[in-house]
């Protein structure tokens, strides 16, 4: 609507335009529209890309006239539900615009009401498609380039929709692991609303076949938080155990089908704890964005595995290593694109590592870890004995460290480059009993593989049709040889502790590096609560 039209439309109608916000009808239309221009545009000037979509179409309404009632009534209805996805329900208050709406009593109340509408228009698509808070000033490892909408986009696509409605309820993220995660949230919060689990089990190491009001308590809990049906059972019995198992297997722990204090610490957790589980993984998903690529490598940190995904199915998994709970050895969090593999790689040891572990050692012995070669600036390997080793330090050590390609390699046999600044990649290891564990965080933050021949067979079959023979021939000259991807295939490295699988079974995970209670610290000062259901 151009700014005549709006001035037509108050000549002719303007008192059932006007009361219909709640505002008398004006003596003097004219003057009138000249203070809602004026309001409009004061209001507007703090945002550019609002002041600009004003300017364009002469200052005309687009949420306060009586054409505009369903695009209001949608705008108003998706902000009634932004508690639902777990966002600030302070920063686009409804009700505080219905009143803005009601309260106005002249036409400059009503720009300003105009105005407000769009600012909470502009915050609530902000947050609903990709995220309420910035997460590398929370944590410096999460290295995650957030694609923000651009406003004046926005803009411009809700001005063009004739199906407001539908426009504002494709915001928020489209996978189908967001749409999990927020029914968990509705399930979660209605449990919370009814009391919860229940009382906690006792500690200690439950069996099978014990009896006694721990076991009791154990049998209440597997029944409130739905792996064992209803029981009157007092002894540790075959459905218990399994029902034991199953919650492990949802819960990351090893399968044993005994209660330790692991798995009850697990046990004992809250509803709230998982609720705030979902919510944090659910702004994550925010973070993310919906193009993952139809064919990618997905990374959990706190699931220790990786994946090969291809039209959102798991096609390939394996075990992983990550890095140790360290200040300067955690695995950081951001999405790349895979672009070739190297077998038989040498490994050129990262300066961190090199000055700070290797060459202590090396002054108390000059022959420890003699499989590392030293390169000088040129390039050479020089020889260790012509080398003081006391004469430097981690500032003034002049030399590289290279491990040459073997089975001893601490790269393994193969690595998968995705190259990035932080020198994260995946790849092989000769460590292969850590992968027994159940928390495998061990590394310096690079990834291993628990399987790396079967990831790589698993890459490469989309451009041979012999991929273990053609590896294996690559492999067989011992000499470091890369292999280009013919269809490159992003690789995204997450850190969820709650996430869903495609039937939507739900899991839990540890909060390895305590990132997620970070975050949602973040979220909880940004406005984000744990609502109560809302009957």
């Amino acid at each position: 609507m151009r700014f005549v039209d709006l001035r037509r439309g108050l000549m002719a109608g303007v008192a059932a335009v006007v009361l219909g916000l709640g505002a008398p009808a004006p003596a003097n239309a004219a003057m009138d529209l000249t203070a809602f221009r004026q309001a409009v545009a004061e209001a507007a000037a703090k945002d550019d890309a609002i002041a600009a979509f004003y300017r364009q179409r002469g200052y005309a309404p687009f949420w306060t006239s009586a054409e505009a009632a369903d695009r209001r009534a949608a705008l108003l209805s998706v902000l009634a539900q932004a508690p639902d996805h777990g966002l600030p329900a302070s920063r686009y208050d409804p009700e505080a615009l219905i009143a803005a709406f009601r309260g106005a009593r002249s036409l400059r109340d009503i720009g300003r009401a105009e105005v407000a509408a769009m600012d909470m228009f502009l915050a609530y698509a902000h947050d609903v498609s990709s995220g309420v808070i910035e997460p590398g000033r929370v944590l410096s490892d999460i290295k995650r380039e957030i694609a923000r909408p651009d406003p004046a986009t926005l803009l411009a696509r809700i001005a063009a929709t004739d199906d407001p409605a539908a426009f504002l309820r494709s915001l928020a993220p489209r996978s189908p692991e967001y749409a999990r995660l927020l029914r968990e949230k509705m399930r979660l919060e209605r449990l919370i609303a009814e009391g919860g689990w229940g009382p906690e089990v006792p500690r200690g190491t439950l069996r099978p076949g014990q009896s006694g009001a721990a076991v009791i308590a154990l049998r209440n809990r597997m029944i409130a938080m739905g792996y064992l049906s209803r029981s009157a059972a007092a002894t540790y019995d075959a459905a218990l155990q399994t029902a034991v198992q199953a919650f492990q297997l949802d819960h990351g722990i090893a399968p044993d089908g005994v209660a330790g204090a692991g798995t009850i610490d697990e046990i004992n957790l809250p509803a709230e704890a998982r609720l705030r589980s979902v919510l944090v993984a659910m702004e994550r998903e925010r973070w993310l964005g919906n193009d993952r690529g139809d064919r990618h490598v997905l990374v959990n940190i706190t699931d220790f595995h990786a994946r090969i995904i291809e039209e959102g199915e798991v096609v390939f998994q394996t075990r992983s290593v990550v890095g140790k709970n360290q200040s300067d050895q955690r695995t950081p969090e951001f999405s790349d694109v895979m672009e070739h593999m190297v077998v038989n790689p040498t490994w050129n040891v990262p300066r961190s590592i090199a000055v700070n572990e290797y060459l202590p050692r090396m002054q108390a012995n000059p022959n420890a870890h003699g499989y590392l070669q030293l390169v000088d600036g040129s390039g050479r390997v020089v020889s260790r004995g012509a080398i003081d080793f006391a004469r430097y330090t981690a500032r003034n050590f002049p030399f590289d460290l290279k491990q040459p390609p073997s089975r001893g390699n601490a790269l393994g046999l193969v690595k998968f480059m995705f190259p990035n600044p932080y020198n994260i990649y995946l790849h092989d290891t000769p460590s292969k009993s850590l992968f027994d564990r159940e928390v495998r965080a061990f590394s310096h933050g690079c990834i291993r593989l628990g399987d790396p021949f079967d990831f790589a067979y698993a890459l490469l079959a989309a451009q041979t049709d012999d991929p273990k023979g053609f590896f294996a021939a690559k492999l067989a000259t011992g000499r470091e040889t890369r292999v280009d991807l013919e269809q490159p295939l992003p690789v995204h490295i997450i850190y969820r502790t709650a996430v869903t699988d495609p039937r939507g079974r739900m899991q839990y995970r540890r909060d390895v590096y305590g990132r997620d209670a970070a975050i949602f610290e973040a979220l909880e000062a940004a406005g984000v609560a744990l609502a109560p259901v809302r009957g």
